[in-house]
């Protein structure tokens, strides 16, 4: 999928003249925690966010520090910390450097930006020009509607012990040649040693996606490397959500 298959389109946005107490209150009627800030010619100029607006001299929580870090801080970092939390206007206190991307830009990219920016929007641009807004529940919706989507596969015991074994020699982690897998009646029955705790539960989400699968019984041992010490399987039965075990 990409940006434009999620996107919202013709997102609510502001001049960087608009003051800031009237950002604030549409942000609030509007529960935006960010809105993108746009010149008179609907160019993209940044974002002015709730994080934007909590260091303020009116509320009192600009920052104060000792004399001797912001002379280590420098006046030209002072001065742009003074114009943020004192200014009047959006354009003060926005974040200019905006995460974007363009209509055709696949979903991996625009997750790779929110999480290394550590964000929770990305804007579409087409030719500088705002065209649309990616949030993270834009993300949550288009994951619910491909799930809705999805058509059940082959649902016979058979297919699902291919399809499980297929999905398991196509992750490096996977000790593919450790463990035993049976299907009966749609229930997987899992059984073998593990060398690492954490793959149990991998293993498990591996069956439990596959389509047909009612139930997965996990009798997988766990081996210590180290010490070699043997840590008897808890059964357990288990049954993919929305589906009784």
């Amino acid at each position: 999928m990409r940006a434009a298959d999620v996107m919202t389109p013709d997102p609510v946005c502001i001049s960087p003249d608009t003051s800031i107490i009237d950002a604030a209150r549409l942000m609030l009627e509007r529960k935006f925690s960010g809105l993108p800030v746009v010149d008179a010619g609907g160019r993209l100029v940044g974002i002015v966010t709730e994080g934007d607006l909590l260091r303020r001299t009116e509320t009192g929580t600009q920052p104060k520090r000792a004399r001797w870090i912001e002379f280590l801080m420098g006046s030209g970092r002072l001065a742009t910390e003074y114009a943020q939390t004192r200014g009047r206007k959006v354009s003060d206190v926005m974040t200019p450097e905006v995460q974007r991307v363009t209509e055709d830009a696949l979903l991996e990219e625009v997750v790779h930006l929110m999480g290394r920016h550590q964000i929770n929007r990305v804007l579409v641009v087409r030719d500088g020009k705002l065209v649309g807004i990616v949030t993270r529940a834009n993300l949550l919706h288009a994951l619910a509607s491909v799930a809705a989507e999805t058509k059940p596969g082959p649902t016979s015991d058979t297919s699902i012990r291919e399809r499980l074994y297929a999905e398991l020699k196509a992750q490096p982690w996977a000790p593919v040649g450790l463990i035993n897998v049976v299907v009966r009646n749609g229930v997987v029955h899992l059984s073998g040693t593990l060398l690492d705790e954490r793959h149990r539960g991998a293993i498990r989400v591996a069956a439990e996606r596959i389509p047909g699968v009612k139930a997965v019984e996990d009798r997988l041992v766990w081996v210590d490397p180290v010490s070699g010490m043997v840590v008897p399987a808890f059964e357990q039965t288990t049954a993919p959500p929305g589906k009784a075990s």
